[in-house]
Parts: C-alpha cells; structure tokens; sequence
C-alpha cells in the first residue's frame, strides 16, 4: 500500500510501550535534502520490542552511571574556564535545556552561557519560565529573534509543503548554536537528553559527541527549508541569503572543527519527571495551569502555541500524536503500566488543538476549512481510512483500527 514518506507499509506495535515503527527518527527533507528516500523510522526488532525500549532497558541495568559522570567532568575540567564562558546551552526556559544549564552551572562549576532561538509564538507561561530560568538560575542569555516576517512565511510554506509548521523552528535551534558558539569562540555545546531516548540507532549512545556533518553543509545551493530549494527561496519567493542566514547550516569550509557537541543525557541518567521537580525548585519552572490539548501532561513543550498543531500534524502524518510520545517515556521510565499507557492513547492521542486554534490560524493565514483540507492530504492511505464523512486509523496500539 501507498505511503508518503517512505514509511513502513506494515504497521507494528512495539510491546513494551505504545509506539510503533511508523515514528520518523530522521526525515532529510524536513531538513536539507528532497529526497525522502533517506527517511528512516525508529525500529521495532523481531521481538517487537522497539529500540528506545531496549536503550533504556540498557539505561537502567547496564550503564554504569558514576563511571560516564567521571567522563563527563573529564570532559568539563578540559575546558573549564573562570574568566570567560566555558560552555554554550542551547535553550528556551523549558525543563530540558533549564536542567541542563543549571546543572552544568551549579552543582558542576561551569560558566556556561544560555543562547535563545524564541518559540514562534510565545505562551504566557512559557516567556515567564524563560525570564524565571535566566533570573534564578544566574545566566547571560543571547537571544536571537529571527526577522517575523521571514519567520512566518517560512512556518506557512512548512505547514502547506510537508504539513511541519515546526520546521522552520527546528532548523533555527538546531543551527544557531554551533553559529553562537563560534562567534564567541566557545569550543563545548551541551543539549539535554541522548537521541537515544525517543528511537535513533542504539550505537549513537558510545557516542558521547555529534560530528560537524550534524551541523554543516557543503552547498547552501543543496538545502531545503519548508520543502523549498534555496534557489527557489531566492528567486520565486525573493528571500535573500540574510533572511535566510539563521535558518542554514554552517558552511563545512567555514566550521571550527575543534567544536565539541555533547549530550548532557550520555553522561547522566536522565528522568524528565525528575527533571522536572528539579527545575520546579531551582529555576522558577512552572507547568501549564491545564492539560495540554493531545496528551495528559502539563509540563512537556509548553512554551510556544505552534507545539500543538506540530503535534496533531505528527498524529496525522504517523499515526502517533502527543499522548502516544509522552505515554511511551512515562513507560519507559516506569511511571506508569502499559495498559494505563493505552487507555491514556485512547483518550487523548489525536485530540484536536483547540486552545490556541484561532491563533495558529491567523499566524497561518488560513480559515478552519483551508487548514483541515491541508490536514487530509498528508493522511497516508496505509494508516488512514475514510469511512463515509469521517477518517480511521488502519492500526492502533489498542487494537481497534479500521484493519485490526
């Protein structure tokens, strides 16, 4: 049967938690590259257990967690620094990159300096944990705000081309760090969790950093972003290279190679529950006052209003929306039993996003009926059925799709 994004034509559940091998853990074109032959889904072995379920089973009884945290102040006594910054951490306030800052900061004596590429459209909540993270955690913050016109056009031709609003965001993230960091001849970037954790290959985990291919290109002219060359960026849609400029990898010729990306996550053993207790107490962190449209949680990617159609557009074009990721590591980090992991997809997984609809839409430039036709086309036959006016899931976790 047809799929869209070269996914697996059959769908199978992983039984040790609630997500299936139609998880994307790297899709080029989102990135760089058209060719979504280059699209590879997380992976459910012939014991149906799916590889995050077997890294964690790992984390918890092979890893030995006192001997990576020696590697980890190795790591840091090699580039600690009293007089300048010592580290970059990459963040917007969330739970994730505020652990991480304060943790290198406070109980392992780094100076580390925060850098901010914004949310697309800030929640109320969410700028107050970004001002609270700076205030009480003691940290300088560059923020870069990328040109809203360039930002929104971007996130609309994301949203119309690949049904990923969020690309453009992601993109920014991702690459202005390394940017930062060599501006300020900082040579150590931390992110947070391991990739590890939500379903990339196992053997990432031996390695503690991530090469400059991560970071760099060779031709700016190869790039995509919102599914759009870069030379039709330039000549259709009359962007320039500026516009442009935080959105794009470094170029190979001009990287620092001596810049080291590292994963807090490879050296400690990380819990987003307790994650989030400690930045609670540390760093002002406060949870959305409600339950986040899709899922149960109140505290996981709560800072931008964009995150909720990025996640029902994930439900649509996989099969597996917000509850089905948060169930999954609630499970995996033995919070909750795979049967409550069920019930919480089934009631929750695929809610529409409601809370800030109207303001997605307008951010968008769409009406209701324009945004729900864009939705359809990304439906993959192999996971949806219509059935008269309404559509099915082919498969689910609770075995009662339209095939199972």
């Amino acid at each position: 049967m047809k799929t869209l994004f070269n996914q697996p034509s059959e769908t199978v559940f992983c039984k040790s938690c609630v997500l299936s091998n139609q998880k994307p853990v790297t899709i080029p074109e989102f990135l760089h590259q058209k060719d979504r032959k280059n699209a590879s889904y997380m992976q459910v072995a012939d014991d149906q257990v799916c590889v995050a379920c077997k890294f964690h089973n790992v984390k918890y009884s092979t890893i030995n967690w006192k001997k990576r945290e020696r590697e980890l102040l190795k790591l840091l006594d090699k580039y600690r620094s009293k007089n300048y910054y010592d580290c970059l951490v990459p963040g917007s306030g969330g739970k994730d990159s505020a652990f991480t800052a304060h943790v290198l900061k406070h109980k392992y004596g780094m100076n580390p300096l925060t850098v901010t590429w914004p949310p697309i459209m800030y929640t109320d909540y969410g700028k107050r944990n970004f001002d609270n993270w700076l205030k009480y955690g003691g940290f300088d913050n560059v923020l870069l705000t990328p040109n809203p016109s360039v930002r929104q056009k971007l996130t609309q031709l994301a949203f119309k081309n690949l049904l990923h609003p969020f690309q453009p965001f992601v993109l920014g993230q991702k690459n202005l760090a390394p940017q930062i960091a060599q501006n300020f001849g900082i040579k150590l970037i931390f992110f947070g969790e391991n990739e590890s954790e939500y379903g990339a290959p196992m053997e990432k985990n031996k390695l503690p950093t991530r090469s400059k291919e991560f970071f760099t290109i060779k031709k700016i002219n190869n790039t995509f972003i919102s599914g759009v060359s870069y030379k039709d960026l330039i000549n259709k849609y009359k962007f320039t290279y500026h516009d442009l400029m935080p959105y794009l990898p470094i170029q190979e010729k001009s990287f620092n190679k001596k810049i080291e990306t590292h994963y807090l996550g490879y050296y400690l053993k990380w819990i987003p529950q307790e994650n989030y207790y400690y930045v609670v107490e540390n760093c002002g962190f406060a949870p959305r006052p409600y339950r986040t449209d899709g899922t149960f949680l109140k505290f996981q990617s709560i800072d931008d209003k964009i995150d909720d159609i990025h996640y029902y557009a994930h439900f649509i074009k996989f099969g597996l929306g917000r509850a089905s990721h948060d169930a999954a590591k609630e499970i995996r980090n033995k919070h909750i039993t795979i049967l409550e992991a069920k019930n919480l997809v089934k009631k929750y997984d695929g809610e529409f996003p409601k809370t800030y609809i109207k303001e997605n839409l307008e951010f968008l430039e769409l009406n209701l009926e324009q945004f729900e036709k864009i939705i359809d086309k990304f439906r993959s036959p192999h996971i949806w059925k219509k059935v008269g006016k309404n559509w099915k899931l082919r498969h689910t976790v609770n075995l009662d799709g339209y095939n199972d």
